[in-house]
Formats: C-alpha cells, sequence, structure tokens
C-alpha cells in the first residue's frame, strides 16, 4: 500500500458543490432509501421476513443507484456497505422481540453491539476521507474506461458496482439471522470465540487503517509503501479484518442454531470477493506506480498474515 493518494474529479452537474452539500445530499438518499425499503416492506408483510429483508434491501440499492445517476458519481453507494447491515440486524431484532427490550438476549446484545461498532467505525472512515461529490472512486473509473464500448456504464453501476456488493453483504448477514432470532440455545463458548474474532476483526481494521493515516499524513513518506506495524505481515490487513468479521458473526449463527451451518456461503463468498476482486485490483494498481512493489509482494503476504520473508 502506497502514501499517495488519488483524487478523481467527476464532471456532473453537482461535481462542485461543497463537501457539506455532498453529506448531505449522500444522507437525504439514504434516508429516502430506507424509508422506501420500509414502506416496501409493510406493504408486502406476509413471506418470511428474510425475503423481505432482501426485497427492502434491493429496492434501497436502487434509490441508491437512482441518486448516483443523477449525481453522475457511482461513489453515492461508497457507504452503503457499512450503513445497511446494521439497519438490517437492529429490523430483526425488533421483528424478533416485537420491540421489548425485555426479551432482548445476551447473544443479540453482543451481535447488535459488534455490528454497530463495525458500521460506525468504517462509516466514520468513510466520511473523514470523502471529499465530496467531486471524487469517485479509483476503481469506478478504471471500470468505466476499460469497458467494452457496447456496455452502457449505467448497467456496470448498477449490477457491479452497486447490486453484487449489495448481494454478497446479504449473504454475510445470512448468518446472522438465526443469531439474532433463534433463541433456543443458552450463550456459550462458541459465543465466546464469536465474540472474540468479531471484536478482534474490528480491532485489526481499526488498527491498520489508523496505521495507513499516519504513515500517509507523513510528507517524508510519499511515494513510499507501508511495511510497519499490521502491515509488515500483510499487504491488505484491513481487508483481512473484513473478512475475519464476517467469519466471527458466522460463528454466532452457529451457537444460535447449527443446522444453519450453510450459511457459511457468506464468509466463503467475502473470502472469494477479496481474494480476487479487491486485493488483486489494488494490486495491480500498486505495481504499476511502484517500482519496489514486486519485491514488497514477494515479502509479504497478500491477506492471510505472517511473518513476512527475508529479503
Amino acid at each position: 500500500m502506497s502514501a499517495d493518494r488519488d483524487t478523481y474529479r467527476v464532471g456532473g452537474s453537482l461535481a462542485e458543490t461543497p463537501r457539506a452539500t455532498g453529506f448531505a445530499i449522500v444522507t437525504l438518499t439514504y434516508v429516502v432509501a430506507g424509508l422506501a425499503a420500509a414502506a416496501l416492506v409493510a406493504a408486502l408483510r406476509a413471506g418470511h421476513p428474510l425475503l423481505l429483508t432482501l426485497y427492502g434491501d434491493i429496492l434501497a440499492t436502487l434509490v441508491v443507484f437512482a441518486a448516483s445517476v443523477a449525481v453522475a458519481n457511482a461513489s453515492v453507494y461508497d457507504p452503503y456497505w457499512s450503513v445497511a447491515p446494521p439497519v438490517i440486524v437492529i429490523a430483526w431484532v425488533v421483528w424478533q422481540t416485537g420491540g421489548d427490550l425485555a426479551d432482548v438476549t445476551v447473544r443479540q446484545v453482543a451481535v447488535l453491539l459488534l455490528v454497530l461498532a463495525w458500521s460506525i467505525r468504517l462509516t466514520a472512515n468513510w466520511a473523514r476521507s470523502w471529499p465530496g461529490l467531486r471524487h469517485e472512486d479509483w476503481r469506478y473509473v478504471r471500470l468505466r474506461e476499460q469497458r467494452p464500448a457496447r456496455v452502457p456504464w449505467w448497467l456496470i453501476n448498477l449490477t457491479g458496482i452497486q447490486l453484487m456488493p449489495t448481494l454478497v453483504v446479504f449473504a454475510g448477514l445470512l448468518a446472522v439471522w438465526p443469531a439474532v432470532t433463534v433463541t433456543g440455545r443458552s450463550f456459550g463458548l462458541l459465543d465466546v470465540a464469536a465474540v472474540a474474532v468479531t471484536a478482534g476483526a474490528v480491532t485489526v481494521e481499526t488498527v491498520a487503517d489508523r496505521q495507513l493515516r499516519r504513515f500517509a499524513a507523513d510528507p517524508g513518506n510519499r511515494g513510499r509503501i507501508i511495511d510497519s506495524g499490521l502491515w509488515r505481515y500483510s499487504r491488505h490487513p484491513n481487508y483481512f479484518g473484513e473478512v475475519l468479521l464476517w467469519w466471527g458473526l458466522w460463528l454466532f449463527g452457529v451457537a444460535a442454531a447449527p443446522g444453519w451451518w450453510w450459511t457459511i456461503v457468506g464468509p466463503i463468498t467475502m473470502v472469494l470477493l477479496f481474494v480476487f476482486v479487491s486485493v488483486p485490483m489494488m494490486e495491480r494498481r500498486s505495481e504499476a506506480r511502484r517500482p519496489g512493489y514486486a519485491q514488497h509482494r514477494q515479502r509479504v503476504p497478500a491477506l492471510f498474515p505472517r511473518p513476512p520473508r527475508a529479503g
């Protein structure tokens, strides 16, 4: 990971609005998306809550997509990854308890607090670094530039940038459903392990992001590759923490209802996403911009931490 930061400017009519105005637009978008999802679920009523949640999740994504088209900036979707999960988990807990806090279990509280901690940290990290509507994630810029001429940008934006991550996150949340709605099994050792893994994941992400911010803030590190702290043992420790989080949530689901072991498809999907999509994109970019990155790759593992090789 380099200490350099790129800013990609977009040309929409709102691109030069103040940062505060951009935040207001994004906030309004997410409020409307949430209200639309809630209205859809209330209107449908019948059906399994998991399916109703999925329908609402997709509708909310479509609202965010529409806003991203209106402001010509796909990065309007960026906070969705961390904003949607706590809303969904809270809705499931309310559904199971009927809104009676006296019926909340220790496992429900643990899951909810950990998901909130992860969400607040990740959303705050996005808000801290987001320059405003003039900025669009470099990966989206690259996708737009490299797409086949016959494929419209709006289709890539809708399917690849927005719907696909929404469905991946929903797959990860499948294990949370039994964790917060099946209450027949008491809080046990597997729950303790789940707390340790999930809290450890949030800690890893927090520490990795803080180390990277401090490294990037030092002008003397411009153009250098961070290889200290957690970054000494993994080229992407923040990604490792994210993957670990979904495994921790899966452990909660298995602790509550072992028959839901098949929800392992969620954390496996997360591993595949980061190993075959997120990490390779970052690697190709870093190698193209950093002459010493090839040697760095030989010494430090991509995702799962281990001591660096000598060299």
